[in-house]
């Protein structure tokens, strides 16, 4: 199975579910964003890897303006050189419009993940000889103030079908790339990698989220997920 494949069913399964409110908009990058989700892969995307960071869902300034996992536009075209064409959602918040490489506020938590990256490892090439960053979840959920809303707070019902989707292309994208390790970026994709992959074999470990909102992160989040990887017996060196 190729990552267009996982992709092309990820995709269509979560097309075909409903949400309540508060949720008022759902954006779907894999479909309008597709063009540089998928130059991504071709670039970046090559098995095996060592490590598998995972991600919760798009940011509404990352991924879902760039279709790259933690796309902060600065680093998506700057290191990772991808700008590829962006659609639109069908429905768009007025205070959360898609405008793709043109969108002028810059995520800061994709800013701070491809930033160590580019710190540690200097090109995207030595990077991704060992790592591949993922999204567990491909929906960004905002409510009617624009207000971004996260997998984890939807109701019991939503959350079973979203996840049996996600659970199933983490598998899939797990088994394509062979990770000795798959890393949660924060504890939610921890506790989703660890239900979705129970009984694979692969390890399971997590590091900090680098939002914003985390007063951890925010006091020097490259030198603490040095740590954390090291404990998880990642070192500098493959």
């Amino acid at each position: 199975m190729t990552h267009r494949d996982i992709t092309d069913r990820l995709a269509a399964s979560v097309a075909a579910l409903r949400f309540s409110p508060p949720v008022a908009y759902v954006y779907n990058p894999l479909e309008y964003a597709r063009a540089p989700y998928d130059l991504y892969w071709e670039l970046y995307g090559a098995p095996p890897k060592e490590v598998v960071l995972l991600g919760m869902n798009p940011g509404p300034f990352g991924m879902a303006q760039t279709g790259v996992p933690f796309g902060a536009v600065g680093r998506v075209r700057g290191w990772l050189g991808i700008e590829a064409p962006v659609g639109t959602p069908p429905r768009q918040h007025p205070k959360r419009p898609v405008l793709g490489f043109g969108c002028p506020r810059e995520e800061v938590s994709g800013a701070r993940l491809w930033g160590w990256a580019e710190e540690r490892f200097g090109t995207p090439e030595r990077f991704f000889a060992r790592f591949f960053v993922a999204n567990y979840c491909p929906l960004v959920f905002l409510e009617e103030t624009g207000r971004n809303r996260t997998p984890d707070k939807l109701p019991a019902a939503e959350r079973k079908a979203l996840f049996a989707a996600c659970d199933r292309a983490l598998r899939d994208t797990v088994a394509l790339l062979r990770p000795r390790l798959v890393v949660g970026v924060g504890a939610f994709a921890e506790a989703r990698a660890r239900a979705a992959l129970a009984g694979t074999g692969v390890r399971i470990g997590r590091i900090s989220h680098p939002s914003p909102a985390s007063p951890r992160a925010n006091r020097g989040w490259s030198r603490l997920v040095e740590a954390e990887l090291a404990a998880l017996g990642v070192g500098r060196e493959a």
